[in-house]
């Protein structure tokens, strides 16, 4: 008889945004009248930019003749796309990346929650507390996390690195060694940020200890202080230690087109082998190739008029992120974030949890944002609003939340 995963089971609850979900859907249908405003999800409201558009049409035409018919992509992307992105994301940066060591997905998600299958089922994992959920769940899965201690919601087997408003939510180095260090920069749920200085801090110390840094920069493009790297390799010796992730969701509005890489640099090698390969392998095996259509519409994204475009529209969404970190904190809260990233990371009222907070918000102004304890434990008495909502939506979200901290 066939037997299931049991680290599937070992998972409390479903995955933190299908939680909200069913929550929101609830209220809805027992509140039809009700206007919801949704800030929960990192899911982007704006249409793809013209740019995108026209190049989408093209390539949709081509396919639509014998000579420029595309069947099965490259598993690891075309190379127009892949020689792309290391001129204009990496090389006009100062950065060392070539082409080769670029490997095109259908999104960061998939990759983050990939990676690990390439490294020991007993390689310990340290991440920081709070995080994007994916990191640990996909860990769970794979059965490197150990037993879950539901009373303090942490895992035996992971090292959790509390960021909170004590330490400027920058991750202290751990006292145990890891394996595998996961870092969000940008962060997400946080909307902070780590300068070059504090990641040579890291990228030192993985060099010295053999740990390998899995570098989520899904949020790069909204980053404004020059202090800010928008890559880790930017970072003298990140070569030698350090996994990237990207993501056209968040700067391109790719959220329902899927499309993002990873690089993984040949000169990162543990236990005698290269990880380039052991990632290659597992790539061509499992996926079949991101969509022509998809990767060529990625390529307006660097285009000048996308360049242009989509620069107009990330300052849509980080003025709605100023939109909201300045009327809450007008209002009384502390908030965070907001500067570097589309995201806005609030204390919750006083005396309530980050659900009683949600549920407090979703019932009296109709307002959806996401529990700060659903992305680890020291996020509890936290929440996260996105600035991807319509700037309409996003004022009057501010005014009904402001309108409640009155009453």
């Amino acid at each position: 008889m066939a037997k299931v995963n049991e680290n599937y089971l070992k998972l409390p609850g479903s995955y933190l945004f299908s939680t909200i979900g069913k929550k929101v859907a609830a209220y809805q249908g027992a509140n039809p009248d009700r206007k919801v405003i949704r800030l929960g999800i990192g899911d982007v409201t704006q249409p793809l930019v013209p740019a995108i558009i026209q190049a989408m049409h093209e390539a949709v035409d081509e396919m639509g003749k014998a000579e420029t018919f595309h069947g099965y992509a490259p598993d690891l992307g075309y190379g127009f796309l892949r020689e792309e992105i290391a001129r204009s994301d990496y090389r006009e940066r100062g950065c060392q990346v070539d082409a080769d060591e670029i490997f095109v997905s259908d999104g960061a998600k998939s990759d983050c929650g990939n990676i690990q299958e390439i490294f020991s089922q007993d390689s310990r994992i340290a991440v920081c507390d709070p995080v994007y959920p994916v990191y640990v769940d996909s860990n769970v899965m794979a059965g490197r996390t150990g037993e879950y201690d539901k009373e303090r919601e942490v895992w035996s087997n992971v090292i959790y690195m509390p960021c909170t408003a004590g330490n400027r939510f920058v991750p202290e180095l751990p006292q145990e060694c890891p394996d595998l260090i996961y870092l969000c920069n940008p962060n997400n749920p946080t909307g902070t940020t780590l300068t070059r200085e504090q990641l040579k801090v890291w990228v030192d110390y993985a060099n010295r200890t053999g740990a390998v840094i899995l570098y989520d920069a899904a949020y790069e493009a909204y980053i404004a202080q020059k202090d800010v790297p928008h890559s880790i390799y930017e970072i003298e010796g990140a070569r030698t230690c350090a996994v990237e992730f990207r993501s056209f969701s968040k700067n391109a509005g790719f959220t329902g087109v899927r499309l993002g890489f990873t690089v993984v640099p040949k000169d990162l090698w543990r236990d005698g082998v290269a990880l380039h390969g052991l990632w290659a392998r597992r790539h061509g095996t499992k996926f079949n190739g991101a969509p022509y259509i998809v990767q060529k519409a990625a390529m307006a994204v660097y285009s000048q008029e996308g360049k242009a475009q989509l620069k107009d529209q990330v300052a849509y969404y980080m003025n709605n992120a100023r939109v909201i970190y300045e009327g809450l904190r007008e209002a009384g809260y502390e908030v965070y974030g907001g500067v570097n990233a589309p995201y806005i990371w609030l204390r919750a009222q006083e005396g309530m949890s980050s659900w009683d907070f949600f549920d407090w918000l979703l019932e009296k102004a109709n307002v959806v944002g996401t529990p700060g304890s659903g992305f680890g434990p020291s996020g509890e008495g936290y929440f996260r609003l996105t600035a991807f909502g319509t700037y309409e939506s996003t004022v009057e979200a501010v005014e009904r939340i402001r309108k409640l901290r009155r009453e």
